[in-house]
């Protein structure tokens, strides 16, 4: 959207979410031109904030109140319009270029820096343990036998497994098509999981007891994942969440399942309704992923309210990722 936005509209846009990140306070035009030495007039100014408001990257909280970036606001600013790291960001990666690995233990490294991170942007910090990747399943093979329903699976060029289950009572060219429909889903969305609603009605009798068995067989991933967290005082003084109530969806998903705050993309921005569970509809999550020397990766995270300064968050998350490979490798 921001290449339909004239370069007035995008420098407005910037600038409103720099004056809300720092002010937590709606903006007008003339407290733009005023703070920022804008060279234009304020009904230019004015002239352009409605524009954005009417393309939904800016709103307003109150009737007689100035504006303050939507969700999809900070969308279009952290794609197309996000600053260069300041002096912080470049002082903070200098340090950790210096860091070497004295630590006795893996989990003091990541709860040292970890706490490094939050302390830096006073949001709440996350980074996981490398784990091995889960092997994605390529192919399988499904072979009758008796009462019984073979299924071969083959997860790459070294990994294979199989199931023994109870034969469906259906005839033997639907095992066929069944096995059929699911190769071609597999080939056809390498990324992504078999996409069984789509499962024509025929098959559905064999393909529901296929894709159970297949569900019980492949733990979530990431099932058994640790990490360590940093920086709650940081983000209860956030004034998004000074009421404790608004935190304990979040507090809760961080202590019982930690990888449910990690989006589906490592090295992503999720904002807002952005991400996929509901706990963090109010917030951001910036992350960046890190890889050891034997080929297990690990993500680094930082949480916040969506009114966050990006750019210092995504260049600190993205130093202690780039520290840790350099350390782990």
């Amino acid at each position: 959207m921001a290449q339909n936005l004239s370069q007035r509209q995008q420098e407005v846009l910037q600038l409103a979410v720099r004056h809300y990140v720092d002010t937590v306070e709606p903006v007008g035009s003339k407290t733009l031109v005023r703070r920022f030495g804008l060279p234009a007039s304020s009904a230019t100014v004015r002239s352009a904030m409605g524009a954005l408001e009417q393309r939904g990257l800016l709103t307003q909280p109150h009737t007689s109140a100035g504006r303050i970036p939507s969700q999809q606001g900070y969308r279009v600013y952290v794609d197309r319009l996000l600053p260069a790291p300041g002096a912080a960001a470049q002082q903070l990666e200098r340090e950790l270029t210096g860091l070497s690995l004295h630590w006795s233990a893996l989990d003091d490294l990541l709860l040292h820096l970890s706490r490094r991170l939050g302390d830096f942007t006073g949001l709440l910090s996350l980074i996981t343990r490398p784990q091995k990747r889960q092997q994605r399943l390529q192919e399988l093979r499904l072979v009758a036998s008796g009462d019984r329903l073979l299924v071969f699976l083959v997860a790459g060029s070294a990994g294979a497994g199989s199931l023994n289950l109870r034969r469906p009572p259906v005839a033997p060219q639907e095992i066929e098509r069944l096995e059929r429909w699911t190769n071609h889903q597999l080939r056809a969305h390498p990324d992504h999981p078999i996409p069984w609603q789509q499962l024509p009605q025929e098959l559905r009798h064999g393909g529901d007891l296929l894709r159970q068995a297949l569900e019980r067989r492949q733990p979530l991933a990431q099932e058994n994942l640790q990490a360590v967290a940093s920086g709650l005082g940081g983000l209860l003084a956030q004034p998004e969440f000074s009421q404790t109530a608004s935190l304990r969806p979040l507090l809760q998903l961080v202590e019982d399942t930690p990888q449910q705050v990690l989006g589906p993309r490592a090295d992503a921005i999720w904002i807002g309704r952005e991400h996929p569970h509901g706990a963090l509809e109010r917030c951001a999550v910036v992350q960046a992923s890190y890889t050891t020397g034997d080929g297990a990766q690990g993500q680094v995270a930082l949480v916040g309210p969506m009114r966050m300064a990006y750019a210092t968050a995504r260049a600190a998350v993205h130093s202690v990722a780039a520290t840790l490979s350099r350390l782990l490798s």
